[in-house]
């Protein structure tokens, strides 16, 4: 009987040795997963900002823009009274 005593004995270090493992792997599973988690926010952090800065810059060039076609317009108007023989108004 004593070879079942150390039988048991064996399965059941086998046992708490499995088990240890499994908690192991569970909790570095969890904090990897927690690891990708915080890069993946602080990713999504990164791009929302990069996206406020190029609005940001979309709005500067559009206002730049219509300022240019604005100038654009009276370099035109300038030179179509030129051409006629008339004085630019201003």
């Amino acid at each position: 009987m004593s070879g079942d005593s150390a039988l048991d004995l064996a399965a059941k270090r086998l046992e708490r040795a499995v088990m240890v493992l499994e908690q192991r792997l569970t909790e570095r599973v969890a904090k990897a997963g927690a690891d990708v988690g915080g890069l993946f926010d602080q990713d999504r952090s990164n791009l929302a900002a990069e996206l406020d800065q190029a609005r940001a810059r979309e709005r500067e060039l559009e206002a730049a823009g219509a300022e240019a076609s604005q100038a654009l317009g009276r370099a035109i108007e300038e030179i179509r009274q030129a051409l006629n023989g008339r004085a630019p108004e201003h």
